[in-house]
């Protein structure tokens, strides 16, 4: 009987562990960018500035890069990733992952969207792509991107 209780505890330990709750990323703030980097133990480089919007980089242990693009007004409105492993897309995606989670159920999924996968809705675009060892993807928020910024500079 105690055996079962000590693995019904360390289960939840191990499922809070996994899943902690999502602090930054998609329509977070700037200073979200710090706490990703604390949260997925990156390397934070400096930011660089494009016509309008400014960019974060972190550099994840793995290897893999994830950028955060920042509007004016201190808003991430996109986010995007490349290397040999996935991100955290809980972390990245902020409270948007929920919308992405739903929408991924819904979407079709078969041999073809393993190496290419995309959903587009009104207020959320998700399109990642890539296989083993060779992850790509972006993601933003149409409604956030600042006027003379165009999703293309989500790259």
């Amino acid at each position: 009987m105690r055996a079962h209780w000590y693995a019904a505890v360390a289960g939840l330990a191990m499922l809070w562990q996994a899943s902690p709750p999502a602090v930054a990323g998609l329509g977070g703030n700037s200073e979200s960018v710090q706490a990703d980097g604390t949260y997925l133990k990156a390397e934070v480089k400096a930011a660089t500035f494009g016509a309008g919007y400014s960019v974060q980089e972190l550099q994840l242990s793995s290897g893999t890069v994830v950028r955060e693009y920042v509007a004016p007004n201190g808003t991430v409105f996109g986010v995007s990733w490349h290397g040999p492993m996935m991100p955290n897309l809980k972390q990245i995606f902020g409270t948007y992952f929920q919308q992405y989670v739903t929408a991924s159920r819904l979407a079709r999924h078969n041999a073809g969207t393993r190496r290419h996968f995309q959903i587009v809705q009104p207020d959320l675009v998700v399109q990642s792509f890539g296989r083993m060892r060779s992850y790509h993807g972006r993601a933003y928020v149409p409604s956030l991107i600042p006027a003379n910024v165009t999703t293309d500079d989500v790259q």
